[in-house]
């Protein structure tokens, strides 16, 4: 069985539904965060002494183990290079 279909009957399961949803953002900032460091061609060690934080913080984040604030998230913007964007969808 394939990621997508197992992921289609997983989603089926109302409670599994919900803990995926509640973990979404924190999983979509991580995959951006990875995308834009290996792009950028930097270690974790390299963003974490640009931004003046740790190495394990950007572990963190990348790994969906922590919610990020905005402002952590805009320094995250600035040290790669790019423009912070927040969505609000109703």
């Amino acid at each position: 069985m394939d990621w997508k279909t197992h992921r289609k009957l997983l989603m089926q399961d109302p409670d599994v539904k919900k803990a995926w949803e509640k973990s979404r953002v924190e999983y979509e900032v991580a995959r951006a965060l990875i995308s834009a460091r290996i792009k950028n061609k930097m270690t974790q060690a390299q963003l974490a002494r640009k931004m003046k934080t740790k190495q394990s913080v950007i572990s963190r984040v990348e790994n969906a183990q922590t919610k990020p604030t905005l402002s952590f998230m805009q320094r995250l913007a600035d040290a790669l290079g790019g423009k912070l964007r927040v969505s609000l969808e109703i």
